[in-house]
């Protein structure tokens, strides 16, 4: 009986999840709410925090460990790591987890500027590695995550990857050359919209309307106003100018917009992030 429900998860791997932050929790709580993975086969790692470590076991009856002596044997056995450290942490962990993997491990890296050849250095072998990027909305199950992999990577830990990030929102498989663009556009992409969303509320709130009513109004405009691109498959320009009638409120406001160069200025922002994704991912590989 045990055996034909393990046979049901989509994922029959051990995975094991070398730090327990927010983006690793996102993941873990996606996997197990879709029933991708049997919860005892999920491994968290951390440095210290036991109690972050308890937490964790209670809530998605995982396995945990911040024991030294037991990690090497723990990632040994892991078909998956998934590195989710903070930066700084990584190049230490990479350069002592090298000699304890065999060619068919799969690292899996959620470290934001830390390029597929710049870990396989550390590692001091040319490992099985996707990179990826998700993002925020990942922890609600409505990410956007970028994903690249090394040569070394087979076609069954391409389709593990995916399965791991379909579990907390959509996937785009891209080249490594541009996941500073895709940084830009969805890494910092929530951003801008949070940004545009405190402006109309700001304004509502000046006119004379309540915070909590001009919340309530701009948060179901932007999720309308999203979810209305990706149900009727229209380009967003199309539903604008549907809205837009000639010399109408709409287009006045537009007008506004367009005086201040408003499109332009989306595209420079999304552009000096991409910019400084890229400064950011060479300054950490110069320091390790």
């Amino acid at each position: 009986m045990g055996q034909m429900s393990q046979q049901q998860y989509a994922i029959q791997n051990n995975i094991t999840f070398y730090g327990a932050g927010s983006m690793a929790e996102a993941i873990v709580r996606g996997l197990i709410a879709r029933s991708i993975i049997l919860p005892s086969n999920i491994m968290m790692l951390n440095r210290s925090n036991t109690t972050r470590l308890e937490e964790l076991q209670k809530s998605y009856q995982v396995k945990t460990s911040n024991d030294e002596s037991a990690k090497i044997g723990i990632l040994q056995n892991s078909s998956v790591i998934v590195l989710a450290m903070k930066p700084k942490d990584a190049a230490a962990t990479l350069r002592q987890i090298g000699p304890l993997l065999t060619e068919d491990q799969l690292i899996v890296s959620v470290i934001a500027g830390l390029s597929i050849s710049t870990m396989q250095r550390l590692l001091g072998r040319n490992q099985p590695i996707a990179r990826t990027m998700p993002n925020t909305s990942s922890s609600i199950g409505l990410g956007a995550s970028g994903i690249s992999f090394s040569t070394e990577v087979t076609e069954d830990q391409q389709r593990i990857v995916t399965t791991l990030f379909e579990a907390v929102g959509t996937i785009t498989i891209i080249e490594e050359q541009n996941m500073d663009l895709l940084t830009g556009i969805s890494g910092s992409g929530p951003a801008y919209i949070y940004y545009m969303m405190e402006a109309m509320i700001a304004a509502g709130v000046r006119g004379g309307l309540t915070p909590e009513q001009c919340t309530e109004l701009t948060v179901q405009t932007v999720l309308g106003a999203a979810r209305m691109v990706q149900q009727t498959g229209e380009a967003p320009s199309a539903l604008r100018a549907k809205v837009t009638s000639p010399n109408g409120s709409t287009q006045a406001a537009i007008s506004v917009l367009d005086e201040g160069d408003f499109f332009e200025d989306v595209i420079a922002a999304v552009n000096r992030c991409s910019e400084r994704s890229r400064e950011m991912g060479a300054a950490l590989e110069e320091e390790i």
